[in-house]
């Protein structure tokens, strides 16, 4: 899903993790990404409590939006934005399950080719009613070779029959691709092959629609006015870097079930501020998926706010990514040796301190497997490596001989700016300069720019989350496979990508996981592209009064039908 900003903070282990970081890569501030909430049921009272006359929530962001456009979004800072703003043709509930939205019901073909969309009577936020011709509109848009810059997930369209090749230029007609507005309210969606978890991914920020309005606006995006949609909120307000604010959407389809009147937002990236400001009553919500709670006050506060302290495993992971193509990390001894001389539990123990679990492979805990009761990380163990010091030189040794290097070139570790990431990058660089014999620069930057920087190649080592876009060991895999948008350590390994594309059309779910157990052995024990850290937990803190908040098996949250008591 999506790259998480929070050590993954945002979401990740995010709430086990489960995509995702953002992620959307994962892609928080956090670096314990704890998010539980209360959930509840969105009627006017509970029991004898009565709603709050201001239905206002007030939240703090630990970093800006990088982008307001769905076909452009690929981290979790983006997906809490857009979970807001728009809905797609299905809802996914905080079990993973699938419910309407756009779509009021479906209908699926015997061969699992062909889905059938009806949608209800909606409208966007200027009054215009949504229709299939909507979504047609947005995923070509999405495909389309010419859209600048090249959307980050035009690979998760490419389920659709002939959508690589169209988005690779092999095919010039959009109407081969396999989506068609039948009539205003019906879409008829063609797979290249059954695929289990697709109405799942309808829930997706790529897959939303988008407004017309935006073709010929390269701004539209950047701009409160010009950003028309059909989600249960609207954005009314938005100052860089300082706060931003959402106003419940009156022309939304379930608007009745809507009980907030606004929702506002501060964006600090300070976690220790945004725990002070919880505390002084300033916001009701506070910690991942969308803010951050220093790791050194979670054993306070599990003492000092018990009723508002929640800690849940999520399918996320934290990791650091190698950029394979850069100086010293081309030579996958030299990652190998990085990798296996440090102390994935005295980091958990003693750093994160939100009972993550030391991480040896890069699926998550809570991400299915060969069955839907089955959980895939519980199947295949993640023992592709050890933790050993001494062979960790030996490979450093040799991979610096492979390179002709006398001595190790310098190297600069980057992570986004948060007090959880920094203290992670500090303890880890002390790691290698004591176990490893290796001086290690660390430099934070701002997610904007950070993102930006890992995309682009330019970095060595950068801090990493995921969590998923859909319950399914693809959606961690595939973003590694050459020509992914999300391929920031720039993988490019032939077995790995057949093993994928095996998975991809295999309908034997046994056969798909032998393939994704594979592929997961070349990523993490033969390259080394990847190095995991620990497995997310999220950590929050919900004020008793307020109610509804739907944390996902992802860490992903769902504030649509939140609301708040009198207090």
């Amino acid at each position: 899903m999506k790259k998480s900003k929070s050590l993954l903070l945002i979401i990740a282990l995010v709430l086990v993790i489960g995509t995702v970081l953002a992620g959307c890569g994962n892609n928080t501030n956090s670096a314990n990404n704890g998010n539980k909430g209360n959930t509840a049921n969105t009627g006017n009272t509970a029991g004898d409590e009565k709603l709050a006359a201001d239905q206002t929530l007030r939240l703090n962001m630990s970093a800006d939006v990088p982008t307001f456009d769905p076909g452009q979004a690929q981290d979790s800072q983006a997906h809490v934005a857009l979970k807001l703003m728009y809905e797609g043709l299905v809802r996914v509930d905080k079990d993973g399950k699938e419910a309407p939205g756009v779509a009021e019901k479906w209908e699926v073909s015997p061969d699992g080719l062909v889905y059938t969309f009806h949608l209800r009577e909606s409208k966007w936020s200027n009054g215009d009613a949504v229709t299939a011709n909507d979504f047609v509109f947005a995923w070509k848009r999405v495909l389309d070779p010419a859209t600048v810059p090249a959307p980050p997930y035009a690979q998760q369209l490419y389920y659709l029959k002939n959508a690589e090749q169209f988005n690779k230029g092999e095919i010039k007609d959009f109407a081969e691709v396999g989506v068609k507005a039948q009539d205003d309210r019906t879409l008829v969606v063609t797979l290249k092959n059954p695929t289990a978890y697709f109405l799942n991914l309808m829930d997706f920020y790529t897959f939303y629609p988008v407004h017309k309005s935006v073709e010929g606006n390269d701004k539209w995006a950047t701009e409160v006015k010009t950003m028309i949609t059909n989600g249960p909120f609207n954005l009314t307000s938005w100052i860089t870097g300082q706060s931003v604010e959402y106003t419940k959407n009156d022309t939304y389809w379930d608007k009745d079930n809507v009980k907030l009147t606004k929702i506002t937002s501060t964006i600090v990236n300070e976690a220790s501020t945004e725990v002070l400001s919880y505390k002084n009553g300033e916001i009701d919500r506070a910690g991942a998926p969308n803010g951050d709670i220093p790791p050194d006050q979670i054993p306070v506060l599990k003492t000092e706010l018990p009723d508002d302290f929640t800690l849940k495993p999520v399918a996320s992971i934290y990791y650091y990514e190698f950029n394979t193509l850069v100086e010293p990390f081309d030579n996958a001894n030299i990652r190998k040796a990085f990798a296996m001389s440090i102390s994935r539990q005295d980091i958990v123990d003693k750093v994160t301190l939100a009972s993550q679990v030391p991480a040896f492979g890069y699926i998550p805990p809570g991400i299915k497997g060969s069955t839907d009761a089955a959980d895939y990380r519980s199947e295949y163990k993640d023992d592709y490596f050890t933790e050993d010091y001494a062979e960790a030189k030996k490979l450093l040794e040799l991979g610096m001989k492979e390179k002709g290097y006398t001595t190790l070139p310098p190297v600069t570790l980057i992570y986004n700016t948060s007090e959880g990431h920094k203290k992670i990058a500090l303890a880890i660089a002390d790691m290698w300069k004591n176990n490893l014999g290796v001086e290690v620069k660390t430099e934070n930057q701002e997610w904007g720019v950070f993102i930006k920087n890992r995309q682009n190649g330019d970095y060595q080592v950068a801090r990493a989350g995921w969590n998923p876009d859909y319950n399914d060991p693809m959606t961690f895999m595939d973003m590694w496979k050459k020509g992914n948008g999300n391929n920031d350590i720039k993988l490019d390994n032939p077995e790995y990508d057949k093993l994928l594309d095996e998975a991809f059309s295999e309908v034997d779910n046994a056969k798909r996981m032998a393939n994704f157990r594979k592929a997961e052995e070349i990523l993490v024990k033969n390259e080394m592209g990847i190095m995991p850290i620990y497995y997310y937990t999220n950590v929050s803190l919900v004020k008793p009064y307020l109610k509804g908040v739907s944390v996902g098996y992802d860490g992903a949250v769902d504030y649509s039908k939140v609301y708040l008591l009198e207090h």
